[in-house]
């Protein structure tokens, strides 16, 4: 198995890492409610998703 010789640079090793950071969650809204939620999951506020209700939520 071969190894490196030497070692990389910061520059070089910051390079490579250019694209490795973190990405913000996209982000929609409830048809139902008007609460944002993430794409493709049930409503956490009214438990609804594609129309139908899915999850049943607790109200305090």
């Amino acid at each position: 198995m071969p190894n490196p010789k030497r070692r990389h640079s910061r520059a070089r090793t910051g390079k490579r890492r250019a694209h490795d950071h973190l990405v913000p969650q996209s982000g929609s809204v409830c048809p139902q409610c008007g609460a944002h939620t993430i794409p493709h999951r049930a409503c956490r506020s009214c438990g609804y998703y594609k129309g139908r209700e899915v999850v049943e939520v607790e109200t305090d």
